[in-house]
């Protein structure tokens, strides 16, 4: 029954405008759609191959590589799964929102598999100009979440230290949102007072207040049909943290000096580099605004836990605050950089890149350049994404793969692929996971 029904299942799939694509339980592609066919190379053809090797050029499935694979999850679920993953595209390495959907034959058994693949333009698994970029695993897993919440109308609630990217994040959930064509407005609300934060959020009418010479809009009003961006919203003091709790219970709002009530149309995006929980318990967060704001928190990683995504970032960072300049990270450097803590995190390597741009007459960039609270870290043996460390150990890769101490070591801060790690230790990718897996919890 599921054979005569194949033919009309592929024609049904060029159809529609998202690209899709048809699996079996095999991972081998048995069709791709239209949509999915423009975007390949001219005269190439994914049928026939297996999806983990045209997406993310692995010779084992998803799950046997350290990714979270759709299809196995949806063989041991039998439901719809959804992931994000970073593909190898003709475009180059990028995020997409994956839907997998599990199809029926006639005996009640999946035999088939239907993914639809939504690119993610707000993130980049390549240093790229604009967009959240990373690769590391707790990157991918704050990103998962990203593009969960992002369609929906919930309050999201950003937590991380300060300089993580909150306000780059709100933006992204923005921008995949479908309120994408409408504004976001950004308000930081540490730097105003009481009366200052009421007048700028709500508005304020003529002669309100000494000083309002005219009616002025709010911020709410100003981000009408789109996202309003509360930053620091651990910083509002309590007697606003009401006026706040009114607008998102009731979506009302009174600017400052009027009795005529305005109706708000706002998707609501917070973050705080504070525990709010703690705050709650003193009694300096109220409890029921709380829990209006954290219905979808989303804890950003501190760079420190990302060390890999660190030549990615400075690639961009570098395009961005030198544009003119070409300006490369020598293997010294670049190896300063991965050891250091960053307390600071991406915003404080953005002022230590812009700082050693400024020292370099050249077109590289050298340990010399970096601060001296940098150069003092002790250097990971890392150099850059798909090279091995610069000191490589004297023993031989066939040594290293049975040492679980040091492969862990080597896994845990070599940036690439583990496809180009098997290259560099001359063996095959088969025997780099077959050794990983049975190192087990040693790796």
């Amino acid at each position: 029954m599921a054979e005569l029904q194949l033919p009309e299942l592929v024609s049904f799939l060029d159809t529609l405008a998202e690209p899709h694509i048809l699996c079996d339980r095999d991972y081998r592609i048995l069709a791709a759609n239209a949509a999915y066919r423009a975007q390949c190379p001219t005269g190439s053809s994914v049928v026939g191959r297996r999806c983990y090797e045209v997406s993310h050029h692995y010779t084992v499935p998803c799950d046997q590589a350290g990714e979270s694979c759709p299809l196995a999850r949806s063989l041991i679920s039998g439901q719809r799964e959804r992931v994000v993953h970073l593909h190898h595209t003709p475009l180059g390495e990028r995020y997409e929102n994956i839907e997998l959907s599990p199809l029926r034959n006639g005996a009640g058994d999946i035999a088939y598999f239907i993914e639809r693949l939504e690119p993610l333009p707000v993130a980049r698994g390549l240093a790229d100009a604009r967009g959240l970029i990373g690769r590391a695993p707790a990157f991918r897993q704050m990103l998962e979440l990203v593009a969960r919440v992002a369609p929906s109308e919930a309050s999201v609630l950003l937590l991380g230290e300060s300089g993580t990217g909150k306000e780059l994040v709100a933006q992204a959930i923005h921008e995949a949102s479908r309120r994408a064509s409408a504004p976001f407005v950004a308000v930081d609300c540490s730097g105003l007072s009481e009366t200052l934060f009421e007048s700028e959020l709500f508005g304020h009418e003529r002669g309100a207040f000494t000083g309002a010479t005219q009616r002025k809009a709010g911020l709410v009003e100003a981000a009408r049909g789109g996202t309003l961006f509360l930053d620091e919203l651990g910083e509002i003091p309590l007697p606003l943290q009401v006026k706040l709790l009114r607008l998102l219970e009731t979506g009302t709002y009174r600017r400052v000096g009027s009795t005529e009530l305005q109706r708000a149309d706002i998707r609501l995006v917070s973050a705080t580099h504070r525990q709010l929980k703690d705050q709650v318990a003193s009694g300096a967060f109220r409890h029921d605004l709380y829990y209006r704001v954290n219905t979808f928190p989303i804890e950003l990683p501190p760079l420190r836990e990302r060390p890999e995504d660190i030549p990615l970032l400075a690639e961009a960072l570098l395009a961005r605050v030198a544009p003119e300049r070409a300006l490369k990270l020598s293997p010294d450097a670049l190896g300063a950089l991965q050891a250091h803590a960053y307390p600071g995190n991406v915003r404080e390597l953005r002022n230590i890149l812009e700082r050693a741009s400024l020292l370099c007459d050249g077109d590289t960039l050298h340990r010399a350049h970096l601060p001296a609270e940098v150069r003092a870290a002790e250097v990971r043996a890392v150099t850059a994404p798909g090279s091995l460390p610069s000191t490589p150990p004297p023993s031989s890769p066939a040594t290293l793969l049975d040492d679980p101490v040091r492969l862990a070591e080597l896994l845990r801060t070599y940036p690439g692929p583990r496809q180009a790690l098997a290259r560099q230790l001359g063996v095959s990718e088969r025997t780099l996971y077959r050794r990983i897996k049975a190192l087990g919890d040693g790796v």
